[in-house]
């Protein structure tokens, strides 16, 4: 159950280049369920809600995730992101905070800008103790929370199918490269059976060097102004995690 609320975690860590609409964000919750598939196999295995909301001095944003009572038997998780970000929609700062089983876990990015140079000073706090690091990247960096808005900020009128775009993450312990690969508008089915227009994208994370971090994922967006994301399918070892939005 970890790997497949994990898979749901990352897909909000996405951006593409930077045309943008200049959205202004509302207040907004939307509601996941995460299903295991494997053959025949079609199993609620956890939820998730995402929400943000606006603030004086920009946006409050926070995605919890939390297996079901019947996977809570086999591997229990509870994991919160939670981000504050400016009216540009630039993080500030980032808190992971992790349980799952026995394991606890909690990091602290906090941001800091200097014209296109965007810095970060992490702490990662564990049973062990505490340590810190610091980040930094010649360029925009997002954590996994706030790349999700800038995201659905984009003109994908802008963009071309089957190019590559490539973007910064700030974990808790690492700068990530996230590569998106555009393939164009689908027409995908939802679990309720309804049928939705979505552009499809298709998600690689590497580490610096190039190491693969996770597998790849795919993720179907609403072609409408919601640009909310309808589908997200990730392989597993044995399987596939298919996360439906459901309101």
């Amino acid at each position: 159950m970890k790997r497949i609320l994990t898979t749901l975690l990352l897909v909000v860590a996405i951006v593409l280049p930077q045309q943008l609409w200049g959205r202004d964000f509302g207040n907004e919750t939307l509601n996941y369920e995460i299903v295991y598939h494997w053959g025949m196999i079609w199993k609620h295995a956890a939820d998730a809600s995402l929400s943000i909301r606006k603030t004086n001095s920009g946006y409050y944003a926070q995605l919890t995730g939390k297996t079901r009572s019947w996977a809570d038997k086999v591997y229990p998780v509870r994991d919160t992101l939670k981000c504050t970000m400016n009216k540009d929609l630039k993080p500030l700062q980032y808190e992971k905070l992790t349980h799952e089983k026995d394991y606890y876990a909690r990091d602290l990015i906090k941001f800091s800008y200097n014209y296109s140079h965007t810095s970060a000073h992490c702490t990662r706090y564990r049973k062990s103790g505490t340590t810190s690091i610091d980040l930094s990247a010649k360029a925009q960096a997002y954590d996994m929370v706030s790349v999700f808005y800038m995201l659905r900020n984009l003109d994908y009128t802008e963009l071309s199918r089957n190019k590559n775009y490539t973007t910064i993450i700030f974990s808790g312990k690492e700068k990530e490269y996230l590569t998106i690969n555009y393939k164009g508008v689908e027409t995908i089915k939802m679990r309720d059976g309804s049928k939705r227009q979505a552009h499809r994208i298709q998600f690689r994370f590497t580490q610096q060097g190039g190491k693969k971090s996770s597998d790849n994922i795919t993720v179907w967006m609403a072609t409408d102004e919601s640009r909310i994301p309808l589908l997200l399918v990730g392989k597993l070892p044995v399987g596939e995690v298919k996360c439906y939005y459901k309101g």
